[in-house]
């Protein structure tokens, strides 16, 4: 239910953390000092919810997983500090949040809408670990390539060891779990998911309550430059596909991965690095709603498009997409 309607609960929970009124104690203020233990909870359940083949499968062909991840950290710190800073001319606090959106790895989301979009799923969990996996080395350059002098060697370490503990140990520790222990692996199948989703929902409206007073001031130009970042991503991912020479379903995979970012990272690494700059986590919060809206139109087209290599037989569509259905449901 939360998975299949979650830009709705998106939605909805982030109207009602906006306008929250000021004399009911608000829980979204109260939880703001927990997002970092959200994002690593959302990164747990998402190792528990890595399947073994496909790892393996991934290791296999680890030159085109590492190849998609160069061009996706290629691509986007490139695409948010060209719109931040060429483009549209942002400053201060407005400059790093957009920058940021373009710095972090990639959503969870990614996977399950590559799955609808009747895309390569395994080598989309491939480009997801792989870039969460090498974000405390990856993000820090990102951030000191765009950033410049914004940040200093204090703020990039931080990060790397913020990135370290909120996503890696997280990660692995719920794939060594899973792995080991039927009675784990059990329960992560049924609630991991739902957890993961209910923490990302959580983290986005705690960054709308934060920012609750500056929303209703937000230049239109921001929005324009998130949704040009996103449509950026989409692009890049089609065109880098098809320099690393692989196939349409691989492509929609590399598409997805690339144009969605994991906004929860990006928030909470906002609210750890910047504590008295709650402004620079809203593009974060904000640009889950682009991606999450577009990556699901664009899924939602493309599966009625199966890719050539998928369509030899009716049977394959079928079960495909039935997968799909099941697993959004």
């Amino acid at each position: 239910m939360l998975q299949r309607y979650l830009l709705f609960w998106l939605v909805l929970s982030s109207v009602v953390a906006g306008v929250w009124p000021n004399d009911v104690p608000d829980p979204f203020l109260i939880s703001k000092t927990w997002l970092g233990g959200l994002v690593a909870v959302v990164m747990f359940c998402v190792g528990t919810l890595l399947p073994k083949d496909e790892v393996l499968n991934v290791l296999k062909r680890w030159p085109l997983v590492i190849g998609g991840t160069a061009i996706q950290y290629a691509a986007m710190p490139f695409l948010a500090w060209l719109m931040a800073t060429k483009v549209f001319g942002f400053t201060g606090d407005l400059m790093i949040g957009v920058i940021l959106v373009g710095c972090v790895p990639g959503a969870m989301a990614s996977n399950v809408l590559t799955m609808v979009a009747r895309g390569n799923v395994s080598y989309s969990v491939g480009l997801t670990t792989s870039a969460t996996l090498l974000s405390p080395l990856i993000v820090p350059i990102a951030m000191k390539l765009t950033l410049g002098k914004a940040v200093d060697a204090e703020l990039l370490t931080n990060t790397a060891i913020t990135l370290v503990k909120q996503v890696v140990i997280p990660v692995i520790a719920g794939f060594t779990l899973a792995q080991v222990s039927q009675t784990v692996a059990k329960y992560a199948s049924k609630f991991s998911g739902t957890v993961a989703n209910f923490s990302i929902l959580w983290i986005i409206a705690v960054v709308v309550a934060v920012n609750r007073d500056n929303i209703q001031q937000l230049p239109l130009m921001l929005m324009w430059a998130l949704l040009l970042i996103n449509l950026g991503g989409y692009l890049c991912g089609q065109l880098g596909g098809r320099v690393l020479g692989i196939d349409s379903g691989m492509r929609r995979a590399l598409m997805l991965e690339i144009g969605m970012q994991n906004a929860g990272i990006g928030a909470s690494l906002a609210k750890t690095l910047f504590p008295d700059q709650p402004e620079i986590a809203l593009p974060c919060g904000l640009f889950a709603f682009g991606c999450m809206t577009t990556g699901t139109i664009f899924a939602e087209i493309l599966k009625h498009f199966p890719p050539p290599e998928t369509s030899q037989s009716s049977e394959k569509q079928t079960a495909l997409t039935a997968t799909a259905e099941e697993t959004i449901k």
